[in-house]
């Protein structure tokens, strides 16, 4: 990187608030500002580099996220949300070749998908993968079928009331809103310590979206640790405690959801709203 291209990069990051980045090998950009309040990290991820075969795609990222905090993942189309997250939850691809995730003092970087889930980690897809051929019940009822186990589905019912309806119907016949609850309640019965949810209001109509949206506050209540990456950002914020927008592939801004949502020069942007 020149000087002038350092200097450039130094003024963006002080117009956003945060520190310059220092090169850390190929990556550049800026430091996210760390997490506020004096709390320990419950989650961390340190200099995370992701490529889809020799496309690189996530370049650097670190943040930290204290527990029972939600936090937007936000950014343009092709930011590199989906494929953080997807690194996160140390799916096969993108390829993890460098850096750290740590959930509860558990190293995640060293796991499978199939180990970190095992370990707290649960992934709410964009596909949603409802299983075809299963009834509603039957879905929760695969999801539970290994430890460890976390909410009944009793439970579950009492915090969806439309999928206790529908437990005996077919889960991939469901409504999109449906098979999103769905997806989000089979997280649930697992014993998760953090929840990733892949762009929970994708596809769904407006008044569908505020009954995820209704959902996903009585979720923030409960204290759970989320990570959400969404598309429709402003959804996302009046959800989420703090935001961090990538661009890039690198982080560009860490800070409250609050900021984001006074900053019109940041989200015009980064976000286009």
């Amino acid at each position: 990187m020149n000087s002038n291209d350092q200097n450039g990069n130094n003024d963006t990051a002080e117009l956003l608030g945060g520190a310059p980045f220092k090169e850390k090998g190929q990556a550049t950009g800026f430091e996210p500002q760390k997490s506020k309040g004096g709390q320990t990290a419950f989650f961390s991820v340190w200099d995370l580099h992701a490529y889809y075969d020799e496309s690189y795609i996530v370049q650097g990222v670190s943040f930290d996220i204290r527990e029972g905090e939600i936090v937007a993942l936000l950014g343009r189309n092709g930011a590199g949300k989906t494929s953080t997250l997807r690194a996160i939850a140390r799916v096969d691809s993108p390829e993890v070749r460098h850096g750290e995730i740590w959930l509860d003092h558990k190293p995640l970087h060293d796991m499978s998908s199939h180990e970190a889930a095992r370990n707290g980690l649960g992934l709410v897809p964009e596909d949603r993968r409802i299983i075809q051929g299963l009834t509603v019940e039957e879905n929760l009822q695969l999801a539970q079928i290994a430890p460890p186990i976390g909410w009944s589905i009793e439970r579950v019912y009492d915090l969806f009331p439309r999928l206790g309806e529908r437990r005996k119907q077919e889960g991939t016949t469901l409504s999109g809103g449906e098979q999103q609850m769905l997806a989000v309640a089979r997280a649930l019965v697992r014993d998760i310590k953090l929840l990733l949810l892949d762009e929970p209001y994708e596809g769904l109509a407006p008044v569908i979206v505020q009954e995820i949206e209704k959902t996903l506050q009585q979720i923030k209540k409960l204290g759970m640790t989320t990570i959400i990456v969404e598309q429709n950002a402003v959804a996302a914020l009046h959800l989420a405690d703090r935001a961090l927008i990538l661009d890039m592939g690198q982080i560009v801004f860490d800070g409250t959801a609050q900021d984001v949502l006074d900053n019109e020069e940041l989200r015009h942007e980064y976000l286009a709203i």
